[in-house]
């Protein structure tokens, strides 16, 4: 079974970025994202990608991430 870790903090973000770990988005408690993995963030952005040409910006004050642990 799947544990989820929320990320919040730059360093929670810069872990999941480094070490390529997937990840989960919702947004209004509802899923719209997961399994792809961070590969850019800022203040106001985290940039998903989910296969070689998708590509998700997720507005990081209005989303929820978790990291997806097995």
């Amino acid at each position: 079974m799947a544990i989820n870790r929320r990320l919040i903090t730059d360093q929670d973000f810069n872990e999941a970025l480094e070490r390529h770990l997937r990840v989960r988005v919702f947004q209004d408690d509802q899923l719209i994202g997961s399994g792809g993995i961070i590969i850019r963030f800022d203040d106001q952005t985290i940039v998903v990608q989910s296969s070689v040409s998708d590509l998700a910006y997720h507005p990081r004050k209005q989303c929820e991430f978790f990291e997806i642990k097995k």
